[in-house]
């Protein structure tokens, strides 16, 4: 019988970060993968709260308020170093980060899968934390040029390689449960700003002078914070030898059609209606969430206004600036929430699409979602905060959902051996759907306000735009079947691939190697505690803000 040692030996192996040195051997837990995946996304995935940046930054030069300059234009603020930055000129970081994502995992995603998730997870470190140290500098010499190339372009770049990083790996290490196993991983990049924004809060209050806001000696002290565990992150990923499946397990001897058995080339898998389908799947859903998402925060404020204080006849244009504030400050809750919902969805839906299939969730997501978007006017009109909340909530849970399940609908259509690279491709239909879910919101927005349309009635025609752009999304799914034969892969060229990968025999019969399902042993427990206490403590500080919305 093949052992362990003889297939997972690092033949050749020249370097810490070569893929060989990350194959398992006999002994280890594969419940110690996932964790290392939160270390990474759970650091990248304050992308989603930079925005706790940006009013500290719009008087980073007055201090105590704005030093603003007129008209000044975008391009006079790239480079002045007297005026204070714009916020909307900041949240243009935004947009870099989730354009760069997209094309940094599509260019990238087939290094990956050659060099492994430990060189690609070392990467994204230098990146993501470079980015922040060189945002330092851009914050210190205000310079928003600088903050853009470090933060956004650099930092982009590492999100889109952190962001794939562990995806085939899990894959691959949880063939029985490949929806939980990406979701659990994915769940910790909807987590991040739930940890990050208070703890950036923090450190610019302990940091904040007279003469400085706190902001490039918060970036720093994140930066270190952030490249550490990401070290452990990448360096803690393990590979499965190939071949390998947990002990006593078999693939389910019922034949589903809608999970391949074979595998799909990379350079073929756009090739495929498939690859389309799901990629439109994915941009539709993206597209409703995000512009949702951008707008959660004026969208509770405007539509219930006095009604968030007690003052239910009281609408937005009539309230105080010290009302005003008051409900902001709710309304920041009320996104603390969202992201709360877009977490827990990232673990549930996809764990439940084992169960129900790829296609059936993404179906309970176009139609309940349909459903959901339809009657937010009418919650609205009802003055129900509870209905309105959880409505948005449940929304907000398909939306990180989407997310999650697409790696394991990839697996099942094109197989697990590029999957990680494929989905890198395929995630450019986020960076599309960051374009367009804001730009729908924000420019109808504009147009009803012009219009005249009462502030508590501006999201209504938003809500059935977003209702069509889910029906288009719900017929792409329909059409989804499984890949023609012509593009499967022979078996000898996949055994081939895996050997080469590998550095050793060639891929023998499949077995555990030693390696079976794993459990939570001592060193997983601990693995498990040291992202979980982190992740405890941001939904703790989420759900403290929240409660102020009821």
């Amino acid at each position: 019988m093949t052992t362990a040692d003889t297939v997972l030996a690092p033949v050749g192996a020249s370097g810490f970060l070569d893929r060989e040195r990350t194959i398992a051997t006999a002994g280890f837990n594969r419940w110690l993968v996932p964790p290392a995946a939160l270390c990474i996304h759970l650091c990248i995935g304050m992308a989603y709260g930079f925005s706790v940046f940006w009013l500290p930054l719009s008087r980073a030069i007055g201090v105590a308020a704005p030093k603003t300059c007129g008209d000044i234009s975008l391009l006079q603020e790239l480079f002045t170093t007297s005026c204070d930055w714009k916020v909307a000129s900041m949240g243009w970081m935004y947009t870099l980060f989730f354009v760069l994502l997209g094309i940094a995992a599509a260019v990238w995603g087939g290094w990956l899968e050659r060099v492994g998730p430990r060189k690609a997870g070392f990467v994204s470190a230098l990146c993501w934390c470079g980015g922040l140290f060189l945002g330092a500098i851009g914050v210190y010499t205000h310079q928003l040029w600088l903050l853009w190339l470090g933060s956004g372009v650099i930092g982009g770049v590492g999100l889109g390689l952190g962001y794939i990083s562990p995806v085939s790996t899990l894959v691959k290490w949880f063939p029985d449960r490949r929806g939980m196993a990406t979701g659990m991983a994915i769940m910790g990049f909807g987590g991040g700003a739930m940890i990050g924004a208070p703890l950036a809060n923090l450190l610019m209050n302990y940091f904040k002078t007279p003469t400085s806001v706190g902001v490039w000696e918060t970036f720093v002290a994140m930066g270190v914070i952030y490249f550490v565990f990401m070290m452990i992150g990448a360096f803690r990923y393990r590979l499965p030898p190939p071949g390998w499946q947990p002990e006593g397990w078999t693939p389910p001897s019922k034949a589903n059609a809608m999970i391949s058995k074979n595998n799909v080339h990379l350079n073929d898998a756009h090739k495929t209606p498939q690859f389309w389908l799901i990629w439109w799947v994915l941009c539709l859903n993206v597209s409703a969430g995000i512009g949702v998402i951008g707008m959660a925060s004026p969208m509770l404020q405007e539509i219930f206004a006095g009604k968030l204080i007690g003052l239910p006849d009281v609408g937005f244009n009539a309230l105080d600036a010290g009302q005003k504030a008051q409900i902001a400050a709710i309304a920041a809750g009320f996104a603390g929430l969202l992201s709360l919902f877009n977490i827990g969805g990232r673990f549930f839906w996809a764990s439940l699409s084992d169960k129900i299939g790829r296609k059936n969730t993404y179906y309970t997501f176009f139609i309940l979602g349909i459903v959901l978007y339809a009657l937010a006017p009418t919650f609205a009109a009802m003055g129900s905060k509870l209905l309105f909340v959880l409505g948005f909530g449940i929304i907000l849970s398909m939306y990180g959902g989407g997310f999650a399940t697409v790696p394991a609908y990839l697996a099942d259509m094109f197989g697990t051996q590029f999957v990680g690279a494929i989905h890198g491709r395929l995630l450019t239909a986020w960076s599309t759907a960051g374009i367009i879910g804001p730009v729908v919101v924000n420019y109808i927005r504009e147009f009803q306000l012009a219009a005249g349309v009462p502030r508590d009635q501006l999201y209504n025609t938003t809500m059935y735009i977003l209702c069509a752009m889910l029906i288009a999304g719900l017929i792409c799914n329909y059409l989804i079947k499984p890949v023609d034969s012509k593009w499967h892969m022979k078996e000898a060229d996949v055994a081939k691939l895996q050997a080469a990968s590998a550095s050793a025999a060639a891929a023998g019969p499949h077995g555990s190697y030693g390696i079976g399902f794993g459990g939570l042993d001592a060193k997983a427990a601990l693995f498990w505690a040291f992202v979980g206490v982190p992740l405890l403590w941001g939904v703790w500080k989420t759900l403290e803000s929240a409660v102020k919305i009821f």
